[in-house]
């Protein structure tokens, strides 16, 4: 993430805090303030998550999702205006809540490395199944909890209202429910090593992932 950071820094951020330092006749806030890391983060994160869900789930909308499905009678009036507008809700707090992960990240807090030999090419791959293995073991138990009779009506039966979702379902859901379910994905790397870009290749793969697992193409229904 510091190499994302340093790249929006040199051509974006640096010239927006010059902007509205001068604009304020304040003094620009420095690359190594914690504020200013926050926002450029928030900033970041909100537009990455933003344009990749209507992005991944647009694509999938348009060339996979079976669109006789809308036709069903548990299928909402305006269902997919209406993910759409829960996902758009709950966004920009779960970046909020997302953030003190990443600065921590930038910060040295996690065990990301650069140097692609430090643990042995082969780790590379099996850091990947291990992260895999270790997302999905935890996403389940959060899952699971979130259909204990105290947390499920609060919580994550937003989530199902979509009987028959679309793509769009799939960051649909109360701020928290989204926030505890993605919580896997971060503590990954506080856990076990990863290299950063074999960890950016998975956060990027698990966010298609959870588009396609509401896609409506379902294998139960396929002759293999």
């Amino acid at each position: 993430m510091d190499v994302v950071m340093g790249y929006l820094d040199t051509y974006v951020f640096d010239g927006v805090y010059n902007q509205a330092a001068a604009l304020t006749s304040t003094t620009p806030l420095p690359r190594d303030s914690l504020l200013r890391q926050s926002l450029s983060l928030f900033v970041f994160i909100y537009a990455y998550i933003v344009a990749f869900y209507f992005g991944t789930a647009g694509l999938s909308y348009r060339f996979i999702y079976d669109k006789k499905q809308e036709s069903h009678p548990k299928f909402l009036p305006r269902q997919k205006l209406l993910e759409m507008a829960c996902a758009s809700r709950a966004l920009p707090t779960i970046t909020l809540m997302t953030v003190p992960w990443i600065m921590g990240q930038l910060h040295g807090y996690s065990m990301v490395y650069k140097e692609w030999s430090k643990f042995g090419y082969v780790y590379l791959g099996v850091s990947a199944v291990m992260f895999i293995l270790f997302t999905d073991f935890c996403i389940y138990w959060v899952h699971r909890l979130e259909h204990h009779p105290l947390v499920y009506a609060n919580c994550h039966k937003l989530h199902h209202k979509w009987i028959v979702c679309t793509p769009y379902a799939s960051h649909a859901f109360h701020p928290v429910d989204g926030y505890l379910q993605s919580l896997p994905y971060h503590m990954a790397v506080f856990i076990f090593p990863m290299h950063e870009y074999v960890y950016l290749a998975l956060f990027a793969f698990v966010n298609v992932w959870s588009v396609m697992i509401h896609d409506g193409e379902y294998m139960a229904s396929n002759a293999l």
